[in-house]
C-alpha cells in the first residue's frame, strides 16, 4: 500500500514496543482484503502530576535522561493544576513510575497502556480508518465497520500432568483436523506425527495455511495455550503462531489472570465469554455448557473420570482419541455460534473500545469513554480510589416483604434504573467537581446526597448513557440480541465503576446518590399505589415493587391494572421531577410480570419475611403459565437433586391446586427404600487447595479427602484442585466420595436436612407442616 491509501477496518490485535525513535504502536486491521499491519512510530508514554509536585518530581528523577515535565491546561477533580510527565520509552516510563512512587508522588492516569490511550482520546472504538497504513506516519480516525472474523477453535489432549501433548485438534468454519503423536493410517482429518516437536511444527503450518483472526477454547489461555507455550519451551521451539512471526508470549497480568500476546490473531476463552455476557450454569465444565445448549456432549463415556479415560483410549484407540479431540473444538465452536459470543464481542468492542480478548473490563470500558470527555472538559482523572470515603453507603434496596401465599400479584419493574438516575440527576465526577466548585450557578445544580451536588451542564456521563440507551432501544426494534445485552451489561456496570474502591473515579457521594435516591424511587412509589389504587405493595427489590392485587382478582383485570399502574406512575414521576428539582424524568417503570400464585416465604426460624427469595406462577404472553423461582433452593446447586425435584414438584401441585400429600409420603418412603439414591448426591467446588482447610472442614472437603486417600492407596494420582467439583454422600460415618463410598447411606439426613426445609418453606401457610404429614411413614422406618 502506498502513503495515501485510506482503508477502513477493525482492530484485531494491539503492541506497543521500545525503539530507537521512541515507542512503536503496532495494530493489526481486519479488512475487507484482508488483515493489515499499521505501525504509528515516535510515541510517548504519559501520565500527570500536580504541578505542586514538580521540585519533588525533579528531585525524584535525578539522573534519568528521556523524559520531559510540560505544565497543561488540565486539573484534577479538585481543582489542584496538573502537568503532563512524557516519557520516550515504556522501559524509562517503568522506571520513572517506580521512582515516583517511592517518592511518594501522586500519579494520574499512569496505568493507560500508550497503545490503548492511543485509540482512546481518537474515539476509536473498534472500527478504524486509516490514511497511510504502509507509511511512516499513517493517520487513523474512528469509523463505522463491522468485520468479518475468522475463528479457529484449538484443544489439547496431553499426558495425565500435561507434561507431553498427545494430540491437537482444530476446528474452524469448513475445516476440522487432529494432529496426533504416534504412528497409524492417516485420514481425511487426522494426520500422525512422530513426536511432540514434529507435532508443534505442524501446528505452525496449519494455523499459517487456515489464518484465523481469533483463537477460541476452553480454558484455552490457562490450559491449552499454557502447555503450548512450556512444551515449545521444553523443546527449545519458537512457536511462531502470529501473522508478524514472533514467539508466542503467555503474559502474567496484574491480577494473576494469563493472556497470550500474538501479532495479528487473538485468543478467546469460551468460559469467560459467557460469564462476561452474564450466562449462568451449574457448571461452566464444557460437558455441561455443551448440554445445556446443544443438548450433545463429550464423545466419551467416562466424562467425570476423562483423564484416565483418554490415556487409555491413547493405548488402545487412537482414532477415538482423535475424534473426541475434534468434537470437544467442535462443540466450542458450536457454542459460540448458538449464544453469539463472537458478535457480543464485536458490539461491546463497538460500543467500549474494549479489545476483543478482554476479559471484564468494566472499568476500562467506562475510562475508554469518560476519559477523552473528561479532558475536553480540562479534567483529568484522580488517583484511584482518592474520592471521598468512610460514609455510609447501603447497597441496592430491599423492602421488608410480607410473607403469604398469594393471588394476583404484579411485578412493576423500573428499566435500568441505576443508569436512569444517573441520566436523570446528572450524577457524574465531572459534575460533582463543577457543582461544588465556588460560583456555580445554582440554577445549574442538581443536589445529591452525602453533600454532593451536581452540574447538570458539565455533566458527562449522562450524555454517554443517552447515546447507549438509544442504541439499546434500536437493537431491541432490530431484534439484535447481543447488542442490546452488551449495552445491558455496559450501561449497568457505570455504578459498579462508581462504587468501587478499585477503580479511579470511586467517590462514595457518587455511589449514594445513586443508591439511597433509589431507596428513595422505590419508598415513593409504594406510597403511591397504595395511596392512589388501594393495592398492597407485598416487596420490593433494588428496582421492582410486588404489588398485591387481592385474590379476587381475575386475570384479565390483572392484566388491566398492570398496565395502568404503569402510565399512572410514570407520568406522577414526571411532574414530581418537574415540581421539585425542574428535571426531565427518565426514569420509567414497565409492568413486567403477573403472577396467579406468589409464595413470599418466611425467613427460616423467624416469622419476618424473607428477603430475595420467592416463587410463583407467571403467566405468559401466550396464556399459559411457568413456574418461576428466585433465590429458593430450586435454583441453588448446594442442595441435591432430590430437594430441588421435589421443591418443584410441590410448588407445582399447590399453585395449581392438586394433590400433594400421597407424592410427599411416597416419595419419603423411596429415599428410605434406596430407590432415589442416584438424587441424594451433593456436588460442591473446593474454593481453595485441600491443605489450606485446616480447622473448618466442610463436607466436601472431609469426601475430597477420603477420596484422595483412596487414590493413593491404588497407586492413581490425584488431580484434585481449587475449583474441582466434589460429588458425594452423607453416610453413616459422615461425607464420603461417590466414587469410594464404603458407608450405608444416612437416609435420615436426607429427610430431616434436604426434604423438610425445602417443604416446610411452604406448608405453613396452608395449615400443614412436613412432620406431621409424613409420620405414618416415619414410624416404618
Amino acid at each position: 500500500m502506498t502513503g495515501s491509501d485510506t482503508v477502513s477496518g477493525f482492530i484485531l490485535s494491539r503492541q506497543q514496543r521500545d525503539t530507537r525513535e521512541g515507542i512503536a504502536l503496532l495494530y493489526w486491521i481486519s479488512t475487507d482484503n484482508g488483515p493489515v499491519p499499521v505501525r504509528v512510530p515516535d510515541q510517548d508514554a504519559v501520565l500527570f502530576v500536580h504541578q505542586h509536585d514538580d521540585e519533588r518530581v525533579l528531585c525524584a528523577l535525578e539522573g534519568l535522561d528521556g523524559w520531559r515535565l510540560e505544565p497543561r491546561p488540565l486539573k484534577d477533580l479538585t481543582g489542584a493544576p496538573v502537568a503532563a510527565l512524557y516519557c520516550r520509552s515504556l522501559k524509562l516510563f517503568r522506571q520513572v513510575s517506580e521512582r515516583l512512587r517511592c517518592a511518594g508522588v501522586a500519579m494520574l492516569e499512569d496505568d493507560i497502556r500508550p497503545v490503548d490511550r492511543y485509540l482512546m482520546e481518537r474515539f476509536i472504538q473498534g472500527g478504524v480508518e486509516v490514511t497511510g497504513p504502509g507509511s511512516g506516519t499513517p493517520r487513523l480516525r474512528p469509523c463505522d465497520y463491522r468485520p468479518r472474523l475468522k475463528m479457529l477453535s484449538i484443544d489439547l489432549e496431553t499426558s495425565l500432568s500435561a507434561d507431553r501433548i498427545l494430540s491437537i485438534g482444530l476446528s474452524g468454519d469448513g475445516y476440522g483436523r487432529v494432529l496426533l503423536c504416534g504412528s497409524g493410517e492417516d485420514l481425511d482429518w487426522l494426520e500422525y506425527v512422530p513426536d511432540e516437536r514434529r507435532l508443534l511444527e505442524r501446528l505452525m503450518e496449519e494455523v499459517a495455511s487456515f489464518d484465523p483472526d481469533i483463537f477460541i477454547g476452553w480454558n484455552v489461555i490457562d490450559f491449552d495455550f499454557r502447555v503450548l507455550e512450556a512444551r515449545a519451551r521444553a523443546l527449545g521451539l519458537k512457536l511462531r503462531l502470529g501473522r508478524d512471526g514472533d514467539a508466542l508470549q503467555l503474559v502474567r497480568g496484574g491480577q494473576g489472570k494469563h493472556f497470550v500476546r500474538l501479532g495479528g490473531r487473538l485468543v478467546v476463552d469460551g468460559i469467560d465469554t459467557l460469564r462476561g455476557a452474564t450466562y449462568q450454569f451449574e457448571s461452566f465444565s464444557l460437558e455441561f455448557v455443551a448440554r445445556e445448549l446443544l443438548g450433545r456432549g463429550k464423545l466419551i463415556d467416562h466424562v467425570d473420570a476423562r483423564g484416565a479415560e483418554i490415556q487409555r483410549l491413547y493405548r488402545e484407540d487412537p482414532v477415538a482419541l482423535a475424534r473426541y479431540n475434534l468434537e470437544d473444538c467442535a462443540l466450542v465452536q458450536d457454542i459460540f455460534a448458538r449464544a453469539q459470543l463472537l458478535h457480543y464481542l464485536i458490539e461491546r468492542c463497538r460500543l467500549t473500545g474494549l479489545a476483543l480478548d478482554k476479559v471484564g473490563g468494566s472499568a476500562a470500558a467506562f475510562d475508554n469513554q469518560y476519559l477523552p470527555r473528561l479532558h475536553r472538559a480540562g479534567y483529568v482523572a484522580a488517583e484511584y480510589a482518592s474520592g471521598v470515603s468512610g460514609l455510609s453507603i447501603p447497597g441496592g434496596f430491599v423492602m421488608d416483604s410480607r410473607p403469604g401465599l398469594y393471588r394476583q400479584v404484579l411485578v412493576l419493574d423500573f428499566k435500568s434504573l441505576y443508569p436512569s438516575i444517573i441520566r436523570t440527576f446528572c450524577v457524574d465526577p465531572c459534575g460533582l467537581a463543577e457543582g461544588l466548585r465556588e460560583g456555580a450557578d445554582p440554577e445549574d445544580l442538581v443536589p445529591g446526597f452525602n453533600g454532593a451536588i451536581f452540574a447538570r451542564s458539565r455533566s458527562i456521563l449522562p450524555s454517554i448513557i443517552e447515546r447507549l440507551w438509544q442504541a439499546r432501544d434500536e437493537a431491541k426494534r432490530e431484534r439484535n440480541a447481543p447488542l442490546s445485552q452488551a449495552i445491558k451489561i455496559i450501561m449497568n456496570s457505570f455504578y459498579g465503576v462508581l462504587g468501587s474502591n478499585l477503580c479511579r473515579f470511586y467517590d462514595q457521594r457518587l455511589s449514594g446518590s445513586i443508591t439511597l435516591r433509589g431507596h428513595e424511587i422505590l419508598n415513593r412509589t409504594r406510597d403511591e399505589i397504595e395511596r392512589h389504587f388501594g393495592f398492597t405493595v407485598i416487596y420490593g427489590d433494588t428496582d421492582s415493587v410486588f404489588v398485591w392485587l387481592g385474590d379476587d382478582c381475575s386475570d384479565d383485570q390483572a392484566q388491566r391494572h398492570g398496565q395502568a399502574l404503569a402510565g399512572h406512575l410514570n407520568g406522577w414521576w414526571r411532574a414530581q421531577l418537574e415540581a421539585r428539582f425542574g428535571l426531565v424524568s427518565f426514569l420509567e417503570i414497565q409492568y413486567e410480570s403477573h403472577f396467579r400464585r406468589f409464595l413470599m416465604p418466611r425467613m427460616r426460624h423467624s416469622e419476618a419475611g424473607s428477603k430475595k427469595r420467592y416463587a410463583g406462577l407467571k403467566r405468559l404472553p401466550d396464556g399459559g403459565d411457568e413456574l418461576v423461582f428466585k433465590g429458593l433452593e430450586n435454583v441453588r446447586t448446594d442442595w441435591t437433586p432430590l430437594a430441588r425435584r421435589v421443591q418443584h414438584e410441590l410448588y407445582e401441585r399447590v399453585f395449581r391446586e392438586q394433590p400433594y400429600e400421597a407424592f410427599l409420603r411416597d416419595t419419603v418412603a423411596r429415599v428410605f427404600a434406596g430407590e432415589l439414591d442416584e438424587e441424594l448426591v451433593y456436588r460442591k467446588r473446593l474454593r481453595r487447595p485441600l491443605h489450606e482447610y485446616r480447622r473448618n472442614r466442610p463436607p466436601q472437603v472431609q469426601a475430597a479427602l477420603k477420596a484422595e486417600q483412596a487414590l493413593q492407596q491404588a497407586g492413581r494420582q490425584s488431580r484434585l484442585r481449587t475449583g474441582s467439583r466434589i460429588e458425594y454422600l452423607i453416610t453413616v460415618n459422615g461425607p464420603e466420595p461417590l466414587d469410594f463410598r464404603r458407608s450405608p447411606i444416612d437416609y435420615q439426613h436426607y429427610i430431616d436436612r434436604q426434604l423438610k426445609p425445602v417443604v416446610d418453606t411452604l406448608l405453613p401457610f396452608l395449615g400443614r407442616d412436613f412432620d406431621s404429614l409424613v409420620a405414618p411413614q416415619l414410624d416404618l422406618f
